[in-house]
């Protein structure tokens, strides 16, 4: 199959993935980024890119492994190939689908990284609580602790999706499936004041009906809240290492050690496969193991 046949069939792919299945914006961007890769190097290495035999996806993967690539690089890469072959192979472009037989390289466990306990309380209050944008702020930190909601799930809330009488908002997360989230009471307070005293002077443009704005008064973005956490942690002199999905880390792990059971975190997370959430538990398991190593007179 030629190069031009290959990438039209990708850019089809590509926006199934956008209309079809939901994906957001940056999904669409990194499966496009990794397949236009996988064409660049058929083309270079003579490989037809949509080739039957598995050997062609095998020879990818060790010329990426012989540049040192990272082997979450290249599950990633292989990831993106895999789910193109998968989609050619339904659509009935593709008699069967040669990717389904090339196996994951296998990656070591990568435990999820948290916001220290004391990072979190000064984080939490840093925002000015006396201006529009530090009431915002503050409301969109205390929610990324107190609902381990994802970033993108934030930014697409509208006012309707907020029940402040109930504690709880309504959250849309990957494939458009909604979840209800509750609130704690600090939670609450803090998203009161921001709509009753700092959404309005954020000047919202005319029907526009997001919950957090920014400075032109449209829809905050995924963007935004990460420049937002990344100044307010420049401003406690901490690491820039902690992003909104470090809070949602930190929420699962929190509930966790203080005796939540794994389904309910699971349904509050929105995972779909328990095996996704149980990564939190040897997140616990590892700091009571260091607390006893540190903490017993005899460790």
């Amino acid at each position: 199959m030629s190069g031009p046949d290959a990438s039209a069939l990708v850019d089809r792919f590509l926006a199934q993935l956008a209309t079809e299945r939901n994906a957001s914006p940056q999904t669409v961007r990194a499966y496009s980024s990794d397949l236009a890769r996988y064409l660049e190097w058929a083309e270079r290495s003579g490989s037809d890119p949509l080739g039957s035999d598995p050997r062609i996806l095998r020879r990818y993967l060790a010329d990426l492994d012989r540049a040192q690539y990272a082997r979450r690089t290249i599950a990633r890469r292989l990831s993106a190939v895999r789910s193109l072959f998968a989609y050619l192979n339904r659509e009935g472009v593709l008699s069967h689908d040669p990717a389904s037989v090339v196996a994951t390289p296998k990656l070591p466990a990568r435990l999820p990284r948290l916001v220290p306990t004391d990072l979190l309380t000064e984080l939490l209050d840093q925002p000015p609580a006396d201006d529009a944008g530090g009431l915002r702020d503050r409301a969109i930190l205390e929610l990324l602790y107190a609902t381990g909601a994802r970033v993108s799930e934030l930014v697409s809330l509208d006012l309707g999706d907020v029940d402040l009488p109930g504690g709880q908002i309504r959250v849309t997360g990957k494939g458009d499936k909604q979840r209800i989230l509750p609130l704690h009471r600090e939670a609450v307070s803090r998203v009161q004041s921001y709509l009753a005293q700092g959404r309005a002077r954020l000047k919202p443009r005319a029907g526009e009906d997001a919950v957090f704005l920014n400075r032109i008064g449209t829809r905050l973005t995924d963007g935004g809240i990460r420049r937002m956490l990344s100044r307010h942690l420049g401003a406690l002199g901490a690491s820039s290492g902690v992003t909104p999905h470090t809070f949602r880390h930190t929420f699962a792990t929190h509930l966790l050690e203080a005796g939540a059971d794994l389904r309910t975190v699971q349904d509050l997370l929105g995972h779909v496969a328990l095996s996704t959430t149980q990564i939190y538990t040897h997140v616990g398991v590892q700091r009571l193991q260091r607390v006893h190593r540190d903490a017993h007179p005899r460790a």
